[in-house]
């Protein structure tokens, strides 16, 4: 072999040897991966991974960065939400299914509900998004949304119930068993209200409404997030029709999200401020709804909003907020997504509910709702992709639903309008579904 030969050939070695050292999963060369992986996965088997925080963020982190990055890589599947669809329903099957351990599910039990990383995470990217926000985009956003929502609720009804009919299904059915469900907010504040609410009308168990009720919410979830990942590439091809996370145009037209917000360099001391601020809005919101009834998310919500209205808070504790959400939205997005799969997301109750016509009347409803909040935006000044994702958060899992909707939609700047379109509408809708299946059963 000739020397010109020779060293081509080691030419060659290195650059592909460079190739897979250079390989990352997510922001994570694959060798440090790999350990961290086989780590976890060698405690878990022996029975050893400790059930507290630490063993739940080890294991949300490894299932979480590999599924949203193989989201983000496969063809097709990265257009429609992949990230945060392979990232929540996975880990539900692999539940189902036996193949992640009882001492992982045990660790990812002890962050997720006892530890209630969920709440900490929507906390901080409700207080940093809001006080991060340009004052008047704020103000007028959520003026502007409930047109979009309440268009949009008596579309996905008026829809749904009429694809109903071409099933089979009566009006009655369709719209307390599939349509509310949907639109109900969730497990948590939706079913749960709903079927003790059904329970007491109807005169049977809740359990046997509980699971009833579930499958639908979970199909019209996982439209809704789909159509968020569409959304996103519709907006990409067409800049146009979106703001890039602004839910209102602004006056000339030309501000981006990116402009209105906080400027100045990543201070870690901020941050930390940032979370006790983050802390303390949901804390007050706990405290006020004991007194005055309302869900503490609503007033961790509208307590954010009137200090950014008024200009209270200091402009360096607003910058800590802001950059402590992008902190949580950039490292903990695509594992919580995995925490939700494992504890929250019934993977039997899903794929038993699975027939066509249920599945159409479900994804018909959803699609009525986003299509609504886009057309009505157009009418209020506000950005069409941006006013059909927050309307299609009206479908979401409560704060479960809005991450993964805001996350395949790549714009988690929304999550206080998304909170507002799931909580206060999932709310108005089991009350009034309530009253109604009353007033039909005298």
């Amino acid at each position: 072999m000739s020397e010109t030969t020779a060293t081509l050939s080691a030419n060659k070695s290195t650059s592909f040897m460079d190739k897979i050292k250079a390989y990352k999963v997510g922001v994570i060369p694959w060798p440090v991966y790999l350990v961290a992986a086989v780590t976890m996965f060698a405690a878990a088997y022996f029975d050893k991974l400790p059930k507290n925080m630490i063993g739940g963020f080890a294991a949300i982190m490894i299932l979480g960065i590999f599924l949203g990055d193989l989201g983000n890589r496969l063809p097709i599947v990265k257009g429609i939400g992949g990230p945060a669809i392979l990232a929540i329903f996975i880990p539900s099957a692999m539940v189902h299914y036996g193949i992640l351990s009882p001492n992982i599910q045990e660790s990812v039990k002890a962050l997720m509900k006892d530890a209630n990383f969920l709440y900490l995470y929507i906390s901080c990217l409700v207080a940093g998004s809001i006080l991060g926000m340009n004052r008047k985009v704020l103000i007028q956003g959520f003026i502007k949304m409930f047109i979009p929502l309440i268009v949009g609720t008596v579309a996905a009804v008026v829809v749904g119930v009429l694809v109903g009919l071409v099933f089979g299904y009566t009006p009655y059915d369709t719209f307390f068993f599939i349509i509310v469900p949907i639109v109900g907010g969730g497990i948590g504040e939706g079913i749960l209200s709903l079927s003790m609410g059904y329970s007491e009308i109807l005169g049977q168990t809740q359990e046997a409404f509980v699971s009833k009720l579930i499958p639908a919410a979970l199909l019209g979830n996982i439209v809704a997030i789909v159509c968020a990942g569409y959304l996103k590439r519709l907006g990409e091809r067409k800049p146009h029709l979106t703001g890039n996370g602004m839910l209102v145009k602004s006056g000339d037209g030309e501000m981006t999200a990116q402009e209105t917000q906080p400027s100045g360099a990543v201070e870690f001391p901020l941050m930390g401020a940032g979370l006790l601020i983050a802390c303390t809005f949901f804390i007050l919101g706990s405290l006020l709804s004991e007194f005055i009834g309302i869900p503490g998310p609503i007033i961790m919500i509208f307590s954010a909003a009137i200090i950014k209205s008024f200009n209270v808070m200091p402009a360096k504790m607003e910058q800590g907020a802001f950059h402590i959400y992008k902190f949580m939205t950039g490292a903990f997005t695509w594992p919580l997504l995995a925490g939700l799969g494992i504890i929250y997301i019934p993977w039997k109750d899903m794929i038993a509910s699975f027939t066509i016509s249920y599945f159409l009347i479900c994804a018909a409803a959803v699609l009525a709702m986003i299509m609504s909040g886009y057309y009505v935006a157009r009418f209020l000044n506000m950005n069409p992709v941006e006013s059909a994702i927050v309307t299609g958060c009206h479908s979401g899992l409560g704060g479960t639903g809005d991450v993964a909707i805001l996350s395949a939609s790549n714009r988690m700047e929304l999550m206080p309008f998304a909170q507002i379109s799931t909580r206060i509408g999932g709310a108005s809708m089991v009350v009034l579904a309530t009253l109604l299946l009353k007033l039909f059963n005298q």
